[in-house]
């Protein structure tokens, strides 16, 4: 599989979500592979980065490479490997979110899973 498109309704709205996914000290609260997470800067902006650090103790970096309103775009070093966020709202108090994420070349060695963004909803809607 060279992408994966997932879907998810979190009862807040957009502004909250973008902010509370793109600060790097939440990501370990609900996705279970992160052990830590920094940027090389706050708040970050298009070219920031990204490290984080597996629970093997691997770390990983990542460049921001869009980010607006609505949504973000993370490539990582290598250039292969890309994370998109989209945040669509559904009402005042309702966000569709997407997380689309895809590699240039070879397959996605661990594609995101729907219960990573059930435990964001979880996290999220009880903040």
């Amino acid at each position: 599989m060279k992408d994966k498109r997932l879907m998810i309704q979190i009862n807040k709205p957009v502004s909250q979500i973008i902010s509370f996914v793109l600060n790097p000290k939440n990501t370990p609260l609900w996705i279970d592979s992160i052990k830590k997470e920094e940027t090389n800067e706050w708040p970050v902006k298009v070219n920031s980065i990204y490290k984080n650090q597996d629970q093997k103790g691997t770390w990983n970096e990542y460049v921001l490479t869009e980010l607006d309103d609505n949504g973000f775009t993370m490539v990582q070093k290598d250039g292969n490997y890309h994370v998109k966020y989209t945040l669509t709202p559904n009402g005042d108090n309702c966000t569709n979110f997407e997380y689309y994420e895809w590699v240039e070349k070879d397959e996605l060695l661990e594609p995101f899973t729907i219960a990573s963004l059930e435990k964001l909803k979880r996290v999220i809607e009880t903040k």
